[in-house]
């Protein structure tokens, strides 16, 4: 029979006390990172988690088969046949688990993010009418493009676009070696897409939807206020939205609180 000598004593006691603590320091650190990860989810404003949050959990659903994607495209016979969850879908399926898909993800979470947090802080219902808009005026050019079925890239171009336009003084590259500022974002994006030997269809359907947002949005205020024209502002939430979004709600507390 072996005899059990003193370092192995020593190094079973040792194991005996670091292991436990080991495991520990492991699931704190563990519980660190993924409270960060909440918490870095948490912090996206709440029409752009939804927004990011389905988009995700269809392209998933999609990848294990729960979901079959010839349930989702964009087809207006079908729609008028009563299949109108479609005019959403579209814009919910970016493709199974790809670089493209990372990609997509990516632009998207990031502009509808600043956009949120930046024009639209405090009005989530501009903020959804906005996308609202985007997926009428698509929903409406897509036939005319017959090989594209989904749709989520052109609404990614649409925000990247009113993203840029309303950001004109940042400076951006790509890779290190083009050197632009924010309204070419798009542009470089497409000659990008082009060069790999994407289709560049839709993205060009995003940034004409993008710039027509901005014009109505942006530029016709400002055009209707120097010559005086009655109708100063074209996209104007409706009540009801403003009241799903909560801005009603809001609107009243403040009122009371004044009056009182």
């Amino acid at each position: 029979m072996t005899r059990l000598n003193v370092y192995d004593t020593h190094t079973i006691i040792s194991l005996y006390y670091c292991v436990p603590r080991f495991s520990y320091f492991l699931s704190l650190k563990t519980y660190s990172h993924s409270f960060k990860n909440e918490k870095r989810y948490m912090d996206i404003p709440p029409v752009s988690r939804i927004y990011f949050t389905t988009a995700f959990l269809t392209t998933t659903c999609c990848a294990i088969e729960i979901i079959n994607p010839y349930y989702l495209y964009y087809n207006t016979e079908l729609i008028f046949e009563g299949q109108i969850w479609r005019l959403i879908s579209p814009f919910l399926f970016f493709g199974l688990f790809s670089i493209d898909f990372v990609f997509n993800m990516y632009f998207l979470v990031r502009h509808c993010r600043q956009l949120e947090e930046g024009d639209f802080r405090g009005k989530p219902s501009q903020f959804v009418l906005m996308i609202m808009f985007g997926i009428a005026m698509i929903c409406t050019l897509a036939p005319y493009l017959q090989s594209h079925n989904f749709l989520g890239s052109a609404l990614t171009f649409m925000m990247t676009y009113v993203w840029g336009r309303r950001n004109e003084d940042v400076r951006m590259s790509m890779f290190g070696i083009i050197s632009f500022t924010a309204p070419y974002l798009p542009w470089v994006m497409l000659g990008f897409g082009f060069l790999v030997g994407n289709p560049i269809g839709m993205s060009i359907v995003g940034i004409l939807v993008g710039h027509t947002y901005f014009f109505l949005e942006y530029v016709y205020p400002v055009v209707a206020e120097l010559r005086g024209w009655r109708i100063k502002k074209l996209l104007v939430p409706p009540r009801i939205l403003r009241y799903i979004c909560g801005e009603e709600v809001v609107e009243d507390i403040r009122l009371r609180v004044h009056q009182d």
